[in-house]
């Protein structure tokens, strides 16, 4: 099973201005690349994972790792897939940087829940996140 991390969606208030960032990149290009300072020492375990991102202290979507590069300044790239899975919201404690999260602790996707609750507008499933009912 893929390794997976976390990261806090940086100014990022709800599940819509996440949604809304990832469909910003996805107009401009099919990757999105996340520069950080330095390359995951198990960045080899990742292929085939994904991002959670972490708004509001909720783990609450995920965004699949396409792969790892350089980016300026002598920095490291995460190179993602502009898209945003929602996951079942799971509290989760805010951190700096990224912190990794092993395959038994993953969220389910929504997609994979019954109901069709990922068809539902992003700060609705944020709504409902919150209320604990998702």
């Amino acid at each position: 099973m893929p390794l997976n991390i976390t990261r806090v969606a940086y100014a990022c208030d709800s599940i819509d201005m996440l949604a809304d960032r990832f469909a910003g990149r996805a107009a401009i290009s099919d990757r999105f690349e996340l520069a950080t300072r330095y390359l995951p020492k198990r960045h080899a375990e990742m292929a085939g994972g994904s991002i959670y991102w972490i708004v509001k202290h909720k783990l609450v979507g995920r965004s699949p790792i396409l792969g790892f590069g350089e980016a300026e300044g002598g920095r490291a790239a995460i190179i993602l897939q502009p898209k945003l899975i929602l996951v079942q919201a799971r509290p989760k404690r805010a951190h700096q940087g990224w912190r990794y999260l092993e395959g038994g602790d993953v969220p389910p996707d929504l997609g994979d829940a019954a109901g069709g609750i990922d068809e539902l507008p992003p700060h609705l499933v944020g709504e409902l996140a919150s209320m604990g009912l998702i």
